[in-house]
């Protein structure tokens, strides 16, 4: 549960005082009308993952720095989905908020609604470690339980790529009928797939989702609730597992054949 309001002034009010740096005093706020002004070209990325407002700030030590940005999004999921997005396996990973990764320089966590980026002009061990004190501050302050959403603990452990999980707003894999996707990466041997699920509310939602797709595939639309398979002519074949609310899926962006597939769809349906 959310401990406070996630809004500009409370988050200047949860940075904390670090020594031999100056606490910022004010900040800016950005909307989708100005972000462009701030963050330029990375703009619509943000604004398409859910996008309310930014608030900036930055702690001064002298010529040096420590800038802040958080990005508050409508909800926890498109705020987890944008950090995704931009999330780097070549730097460490910190448990602060749901997840952090980052080095002396940077520090990239979500917490509730809020992606927060930290970055600093120097690169010391007191630099990371000052900015992992305001990290720890803001995400205590947001939600001290943030973790991944549920969904993504259906994914079953074996074979996935470490810090793979994702959330995919609009247009997965190329179409604007496959929204609200969370997804992990897989390598078995030297193949690489996608194992995904979309929560489609109710069991008509699903359904209406599986018509686009088998009507964009040409298939038949008399289908019925379990294994399907779409024979997508952009991706190659779709296995996928329709139960209830729920369709899971697995991709490779090859359109090679995966092993196995209708097993490991169902494994993540027995979770």
């Amino acid at each position: 549960m959310l401990v406070t309001a996630q809004t500009p002034d409370a988050i200047l009010s949860w940075l904390p005082a670090i020594n031999g740096w100056q606490k910022p005093e004010s900040k800016e706020v950005f909307d989708s009308d100005n972000l462009f002004d701030r963050i330029n070209g990375a703009a619509p990325l943000f604004i398409e993952n859910g996008f309310r407002e930014m608030t900036a700030c930055d702690y001064t030590k002298g010529e040096d720095y420590i800038t802040i940005q958080v990005y508050r999004h409508a909800t926890p999921e498109d705020a987890f989905g944008m950090y995704a997005s931009e999330r780097s396996s070549d730097l460490t990973f910190y448990r602060t908020g749901g997840e952090a990764h980052g080095d002396n320089s940077s520090l990239f966590f979500f917490a509730g609604s809020l992606y927060v980026k930290i970055r600093s002009n120097q690169a010391e061990e007191a630099t990371g470690k000052a900015m992992q004190v305001i990290a720890a501050a803001i995400a205590g302050n947001t939600d001290p339980n943030a973790a991944y959403p549920a969904l993504i603990g259906r994914f079953p452990e074996e074979n996935k790529i470490p810090h793979s999980e994702a959330y995919i707003t609009s247009n997965y894999i190329g179409h604007d009928f496959l929204n609200k996707v969370y997804l992990c990466k897989y390598k078995q041997g030297d193949l690489e797939y996608q194992l995904f699920v979309i929560d489609a509310g109710d069991g008509g939602g699903a359904k209406e989702i599986l018509n686009k797709y088998f009507t964009f595939a040409k298939q038949p639309l008399e289908f019925e609730e379990g294994f399907l398979l779409i024979k997508d002519r952009y991706n190659g074949d779709i296995p996928c597992l329709w139960k209830g609310k729920y369709l899971i899926g697995i991709y490779n962006e090859n359109g090679e054949a995966i092993p196995d597939a209708e097993a490991k769809l169902n494994l993540v349906n027995s979770k």
